[in-house]
C-alpha cells in the first residue's frame, strides 16, 4: 500500500466520558467516517479529522465489517482504543486504484508521525549482592520519579538504564503518580529481579507533545536479556516432530517429546518451551483445540514463536507479551516475499464474533458467604511471584455458586487490590473478611487483553457493563456456564492443510447510520 500510509492513533477516556466523535456510515460514502469531532475532545486533540476513515480498531481490520460490529469494538475496547486512519482524499484513490487496505506489510506512522519515532524501553534487572545499582529522585516542578546515580558497569546500567530516564512503570503497574515512598517500596517488595518502563528526556517530550500516552505497547525490547525464539519449520513425511500439550500445574501451551532429528529438533524448539504463537497469531487465549487447528492450517509451513522459562518469567514480570519481539524483529528476520511465501498475518487476534468477544472481556465480581466447610476455593501463588490464581473450587460450593473458577486471577479482595500483594497477604484479607467475601476476578485471558489495552481492572468497571459480570452465590446452577475437559496430550496435528475462506458483507436500508463514541 505504498503511498497510503495510515496514522495510528490511541485514544483514552475517563468514566463517563466519550472519545468525542460520531461514527458514522453514510449513503454513497465507502468507509467508516469519522464525523462531528468535539472540540478539544480526545479524538479531535489525537488529530483526528472530519472525514477520516478507520481501517482499523486495536489491530483489527474492519474496512469491511459492518457499523454494528465496529461500534461494539470500539465500546469493548475499556477506556483506551487504537485506531489506524486513513484521511479521506486518500482513502477515495485507494479504493478507486483498488489498493489493498488490509495489506499487512504497510507499515503505519504513530498519530502522523515519521516511522521512526522514538520509543520507550523496557529493562529488566535481576539484583546483584551489591543491589540494582541506581537511586530513583524527583524534581522539582516536574512530574514523576528520575533514575540517578546509575553505576557504570553495575546492573542498572547493564540493562539499558541511563541517568535522568523517567520511571513509567514497575512490573507493568504505573507508578507516575505515586509518591517517591511508594515507588520505592514497590522496588524493595519486587523481591530479586524487577522490570522498568522508561523513557529519556527526548522520547518523554515527544510523546506529551504528541498527547500519546506511553505504556508498554509502544516499547523496544532491544534491551531485555532473554529473546523468545521464532522457529521457522517445513514439515516433514512425520510431521514436524513434537507435541503440544496443557498441563494443569502451568498456564500456556507446552513443547514436548520431540523427536530426534525432525524438523522441530532442527528448528531449535526445546522442550517444555511456551507457545506463544502460531503465524503471528498470538495463542495465549486459544483453547488447545483451536492450536492444533491453526497450526493445520498452515499447511506444510509454521512458524511459532516461543519462550523458554526465564524468558517466559522475564515477560510476565513487566506484564507485557512476548509479541512485542515479534513485532520490533519480524520485519528484519523476514524479509516481505518470505512472509508473503508464509501467508503470515499481521500479529493480532483475529476478529472473534462480537457477542463472543463481549463475554470474553468481562472481570467478575463475586460475592459469597462462608458455610461450615468454608469457601470452597484455595488460592494458590508462585513464590517470589507476585499474583494469585483460584484452584480447587468446590462444585456446589460457596464459590463454584458465587461464579469463580479454577485459575481465575485474583485483582481484589473486599475491594483492596492483591495484585503486587504476597500471597501471605491475601490469605490473610480472606482470613480478616469474616463470613461474607467479595473478590474481584478475571480470566487469565481477560486479565491479559485487559492489562494490554491499559484498562486499570477496578470497581470503577462495575459502572461499564460491558466489562463487569457481578455474580452472587444465590445464581442457579442452570444459568452456569457449562465446563468441557480438555484432552491432556493430543499429537502434533500431521494433516494436510485445509484451505480458509471467509467473507464479510454489510448493507443497510438506511441513508445515514452513526453512533456516538
Amino acid at each position: 500500500m505504498a503511498g497510503y500510509k495510515p496514522k495510528v492513533i490511541s485514544l483514552t477516556k475517563r468514566p463517563g466520558q466519550t472519545y468525542g466523535f460520531y461514527l458514522r456510515v453514510e449513503h454513497g460514502e465507502d468507509g467508516h467516517l469519522i464525523r462531528c469531532l468535539e472540540m478539544g475532545g480526545p479524538a479531535e486533540l489525537a488529530g483526528m479529522k472530519d472525514g477520516d476513515r478507520i481501517l482499523r480498531v486495536n489491530g483489527a481490520f474492519v474496512d469491511g465489517l459492518s457499523h454494528s460490529e465496529v461500534v461494539d469494538l470500539v465500546r469493548n475496547s475499556g477506556a483506551t482504543v487504537a485506531f489506524h486512519i486513513l484521511d479521506e482524499a486518500s482513502y477515495k484513490q485507494a479504493k478507486s486504484e483498488g489498493v489493498n487496505l488490509s495489506n499487512p506489510h504497510n507499515t503505519p506512522v504513530a498519530n502522523g508521525v515519521a516511522k521512526q519515532a522514538p520509543k520507550p524501553k523496557l529493562c529488566y534487572l535481576v539484583k546483584s549482592t551489591s543491589g540494582y545499582g541506581f537511586s530513583v529522585r524527583s524534581v522539582k516542578g516536574e512530574q514523576g520519579l528520575f533514575m540517578t546515580d546509575v553505576l557504570s558497569g553495575n546492573v542498572a546500567d547493564r540493562a539499558g538504564v541511563k541517568e535522568n530516564d523517567r520511571l513509567v512503570e514497575v512490573n507493568g503497574v504505573n507508578v507516575e503518580y505515586y509518591t517517591h515512598e511508594q515507588v520505592v517500596d514497590r522496588i524493595r517488595l519486587a523481591g530479586s529481579s524487577i522490570m522498568f518502563l522508561l523513557v529519556d528526556k527526548e522520547t518523554d517530550r515527544y510523546y506529551q507533545n504528541k498527547r500519546i500516552k506511553i505504556e508498554a505497547s509502544l516499547a523496544t525490547v532491544s534491551h531485555l536479556p532473554h529473546e523468545p525464539c521464532i522457529i521457522d519449520m517445513t514439515k516433514g513425511s512425520n510431521g514436524y516432530g513434537f507435541l503440544l500439550r496443557e498441563e494443569p500445574t502451568q498456564t500456556g501451551h507446552l513443547i514436548k517429546d520431540i523427536d530426534r532429528g525432525s524438523p522441530a529438533a532442527r528448528a531449535g524448539l526445546k522442550d517444555r518451551d511456551r507457545l506463544v504463537a502460531v503465524d503471528g497469531e498470538e495463542v495465549d487465549s486459544y483453547s488447545h483445540e483451536q492450536v492444533v487447528e491453526r497450526i493445520r492450517q498452515s499447511g506444510n509451513k509454521c512458524c511459532l514463536l516461543v519462550v523458554d522459562k526465564d524468558t517466559d518469567i522475564m515477560y510476565k514480570k513487566g506484564r507485557v507479551s512476548p509479541m512485542l519481539f515479534w513485532e520490533e524483529r519480524k520485519d528484519s528476520l523476514f524479509p516481505p516475499s518470505y512472509t508473503e511465501a508464509l501467508n503470515l498475518p499481521v500479529p493480532v487476534r483475529p476478529l472473534a464474533p462480537v457477542q463472543e468477544r463481549e463475554e470474553e472481556l468481562k472481570p467478575k465480581l463475586c460475592k459469597m458467604e462462608k458455610t461450615a466447610a468454608g469457601y470452597g476455593f484455595h488460592l494458590n501463588g508462585i513464590q517470589g511471584v507476585y499474583g494469585q490464581y483460584i484452584k480447587e473450587v468446590v462444585k456446589g460450593g460457596a464459590a463454584d455458586r458465587a461464579g469463580l473458577e479454577d485459575d481465575d486471577i485474583v485483582v481484589e479482595v473486599n475491594g483492596v487490590n492483591v495484585e503486587q500483594s504476597s500471597h501471605e497477604e491475601a490469605v490473610a484479607m480472606i482470613r480478616n473478611s469474616g463470613n461474607s467475601l467479595e473478590m474481584l476476578v478475571a480470566k487469565k485471558c481477560v486479565y491479559d487483553q485487559l492489562k494490554a489495552k491499559g484498562v486499570a481492572i477496578t470497581r470503577l468497571l462495575l459502572g461499564e457493563a460491558s466489562y463487569v459480570q457481578v455474580h452472587s452465590a444465590d445464581i442457579p446452577e442452570a444459568c452456569k456456564e457449562e465446563k468441557h475437559e480438555r484432552p491432556g496430550r493430543p499429537e502434533t496435528p500431521t494433516e494436510p492443510a485445509r484451505e480458509r475462506t471467509s467473507s464479510v458483507s454489510s448493507s443497510s436500508s438506511q441513508d445515514t447510520i452513526d453512533e456516538r463514541l
